[in-house]
């Protein structure tokens, strides 16, 4: 099927709630993906920071091949060497000592939430304004923008809001019903927000002084994006949680709630469960793409090329009056525009780039960390003749 038929048969058969790039993959390799029509793209969406190690990786793909041919499914009332392999080395690779392994990172943010709750006996959450969670009921209360939430009420209860990077905020939050503080390292889909110098180290502090549990939403910035395997590693701060998704599976649809050894021994049988969660296919694709991580150097390589694709940005901010700052860490870079930024999207993808606009006027960049210098060069080339055609 061509693009056309096959969007046609989307409008006709799927329920409308993805506002769709007119664009239909087939294939991809390393940081580049190719059309039904077999152009190419240089992709710096990554499914949304998800295919960290690059699309069809040989390592994932012989995995997910050799455990299909073995077992695709068993029930948690069974054990399985994958999912404990998998656990170990999520405890390795992390500042904590538990693991429970469900689908997607809203899942896993419902999942911290309970274990929050469960551990404290305490109901309330505070959480950040600006701050993006996940689509259930309850992760869309925990966000903090009101466009999630439109339409979707009653809300669920214990949840409010104090803007990010003020510390004092939360501390006058906390009341003695406070359970925990939920909290993206970086905001994403917020617009690649930064954390202020010493905010997360405070925000620990408070917590621990209030005997308030500190849970890190690691759903965009974990396995690499942000140059160390967890953004908490970047800014040496440990939360109590941590949520994950996305990238830790390779593109495999995966989430897990990490924990320390207290707080995780919280949860009993019967407290939570997850059907598919940990099954051995997930958990043979994420140990090769977490493996891969270490083995190719991608840690480095994302604070490196990402560091050479931020300095690129740069000189378009300097040159260009329209953007209006550069920020990130590793390969996870926003360019804010004065203006809304969709039809540059556009205009990128014309231009055979992949890229995606978040908070209505920020370029987000989060690329595949296997991404070359090459690419990151035609993708600020590219970037550069978009700005001059709108600055004219």
């Amino acid at each position: 099927m061509n693009t056309e038929e096959i969007i046609a048969l989307d409008k006709e058969y799927v329920m409308q709630t993805y506002g769709r790039q007119p664009l239909a993959l087939k294939e991809g390799k390393g940081a580049v993906v190719w059309d039904v029509e077999g152009r190419p793209y240089i992709d710096c969406v990554a499914g949304i920071a998800v295919n960290n190690v690059g699309h069809a990786h040989p390592n994932v793909a012989e995995a997910i091949s050799k455990q299909a041919h073995k077992l695709i499914h068993t029930s948690n009332i069974y054990y399985t060497e994958e999912q404990v392999r998998l656990a170990e080395l999520l405890v390795k690779v992390s500042p904590h000592q538990k693991a429970f392994f469900c689908n997607s990172g809203a899942e896993a943010n419902e999942g911290a939430i309970k274990l929050a709750r469960k551990y404290t006996g305490k109901g309330e959450i505070i959480a950040m304004e600006n701050s993006f969670h996940g689509r259930t009921i309850t992760t869309i209360t925990a966000t903090g923008q009101h466009k999630y939430k439109k339409n979707f009420g009653p809300l669920t209860p214990g949840f409010k809001h104090v803007p990010y990077g003020d510390v004092e905020a939360v501390r006058e939050a906390i009341t003695h019903k406070t359970a925990a503080v939920l909290v993206e390292p970086i905001q994403g889909e917020g617009g690649i927000i930064i954390p202020p110098e010493g905010y997360l180290e405070e925000l620990k502090k408070v917590c621990h002084e209030n005997d308030v549990l500190l849970i890190f939403d690691e759903v965009q910035t974990g396995f690499g994006r942000t140059g160390e395997m967890f953004a908490s590693q970047t800014f040496k701060v440990a939360p109590d949680i941590t949520t994950l998704a996305k990238a830790i599976a390779g593109g495999f649809p995966m989430g897990a709630v990490l924990a320390s050894e207290e707080v995780g021994n919280a949860f009993e049988p019967g407290d939570h469960a997850a059907t598919f969660g940990g099954g051995p296919l997930a958990c043979a694709a994420a140990l090769a793409s977490i493996q891969t991580i270490q083995d190719e150097g991608l840690l480095a390589q994302s604070r490196s090329r990402g560091e050479c694709f931020k300095t690129q940005l740069k000189d378009l901010f300097q040159e260009y009056g329209m953007v209006e700052d550069v920020r990130g860490r590793g390969m996870m870079l926003g360019m804010e525009m004065g203006m809304p930024c969709a039809s540059m999207v556009d205009e990128m993808r014309q231009q055979g780039v992949l890229v995606n606009c978040t908070a209505g006027n920020v370029l987000r960049f989060v690329p595949p960390l296997v991404i070359t210098t090459e690419q990151i060069n035609e993708v600020t080339d590219s970037l550069d003749e978009v700005l001059r055609r709108n600055s004219d």
